[in-house]
């Protein structure tokens, strides 16, 4: 048995003073909270990520082609969707699903109320799964086999501002001229939560619609939407989708239109970044601060080994296993707490938010395990790295003096 290890384990396992208790129990303590925080705070913000991006996305898609110009009118410029992302996605190896949309600016009348929207038409192509987790109400739309749906999906904000509910019927007013308007039922209520940029304004309905408002044929729409496999492959297909494109279409990724919410995502997770060098600093801080108590409670044995003829590396690892063992309990306490107070959240939603700040109501927990296990491998590697710096004081020790050493 490795000499080290064994006098290690004697010390640990055996008669432990007051002082030595408490030291041992603070180094756990710390550790255990230090990764219990860690954990909670990094599946917190995962959380965070996927929710809001995942409802972006399901609004918007990944990438959307639209036409090229330069005007500042609400009314958008068709394009032909006739086009091979479109008529054969599996060109494109990353993308899963293309669809095509298109807008039309309009105001609705409800009760006595009146309110300027945004209809987004879609048809039946429509990705109606992703969308899913934003329908709070009713259903989404029935496209009929001929003609066109006369029914909507009006986002909770709309409906609650203009005091309507499933099954009420609008009056949609559209901008052109000579100006027409449309009775549409309400089919759904949908909320997303991110009022700024999709609930405060828009409302789904049948892109025929808009096409038969505007005289378009079938081939014509406002620009398509793409969604990827992976997102961590976006850039990759953003530009194969752009290459491949007639000059005058706009291909643009989702997270540089709505750049805002994807650059508060990055604020987040550079703050949680730096609550992790943090607890890493003051976790190796104390565990260096209790290596050293260990020692200085150990100097005549630390004498009398190198009076016996141990080397030093041999005395500093019977530190550095002592503190590699202080290091797993802390580990082990620090999952259980961690990931028990995530279970709960995610189980309970113990904490709520106000959704018009943080885009949700609740806080949000997303189990990765990936993230949990290097959390892991990353405090034990370093702490354990750290537990030498201590222990360069044994080669200051001189043998006489400690075995003196009371």
């Amino acid at each position: 048995m490795n000499l080290s290890y064994f006098l290690a384990k004697r010390i640990s396992t055996g008669h432990r003073s007051g002082l030595a208790s408490a030291i041992y129990t603070i180094a756990i303590a710390t550790l255990s909270i230090g990764l219990a925080a860690s954990i909670v705070a990094f599946l917190i913000m995962e959380g965070f990520q996927s929710t809001v991006k995942n409802r972006v996305y399901s609004f918007s898609a990944n990438i959307l082609v639209t036409k090229l110009t330069l005007s500042n009118s609400m009314e958008e410029q068709p394009i032909d969707i006739n086009v091979p992302l479109f008529r054969d996605p599996s060109g494109y190896p990353n993308v899963r699903h293309v669809q095509e949309f298109s807008h039309k600016t309009g105001l609705i009348k409800g009760e006595g109320d009146v309110l300027g929207i945004v209809i987004k038409g879609v048809g039946r192509t429509f990705d109606q799964q992703a969308f899913a987790q934003n329908l709070i109400e009713g259903r989404f739309l029935s496209f009929p086999d001929s003609g066109y749906s006369r029914e909507v999906v009006v986002s909770k904000v709309i409906a609650n501002k203009l005091r309507i509910k499933t099954g009420d019927q609008i009056t949609v007013h559209f901008f052109q001229d000579p100006p027409r308007f449309r009775r549409l039922t309400v089919s759904g209520i949908y909320e997303t939560n991110l009022s700024d940029y999709f609930d405060n304004k828009f409302i789904l309905g049948d892109l025929r619609l808009i096409q038969r408002l505007n005289d378009w044929p079938d081939s014509i729409a406002g620009g398509l939407e793409v969604f990827v496999n992976d997102l961590n492959r976006v850039d990759e297909t953003y530009n194969q989708i752009g290459e491949s494109m007639d000059f005058d279409l706009l291909v643009e990724k989702v997270s540089d239109k709505y750049i805002q919410v994807f650059e508060w995502l990055g604020l987040v997770s550079r703050q949680v970044n730096i609550l992790l060098g943090v607890i890493l600093i003051v976790v190796c801080v104390n565990m260096i601060s209790v290596v050293l108590i260990l020692v200085m409670e150990r100097t005549t044995m630390i004498g009398m080994l190198k009076a016996m003829g141990s080397t030093e590396r041999t005395i500093r690892s019977i530190f550095v296993y002592q503190g590699v063992n202080l290091i797993v309990r802390g580990l082990l306490l620090g999952n259980a707490l961690g990931l028990g107070l995530c279970f709960l959240q995610d189980r309970f939603k113990i904490i709520g938010l106000n959704p018009r700040d943080y885009y949700m109501s609740y806080v949000p927990i997303a189990w990765d395990w990936t993230m949990v296990l290097s959390l892991n491998v990353l405090i034990f590697v370093v702490v354990t790295l750290v537990l030498w710096v201590p222990t360069a004081i044994i080669s200051r020790i001189a043998p006489i003096k400690a075995i003196r050493f009371d």
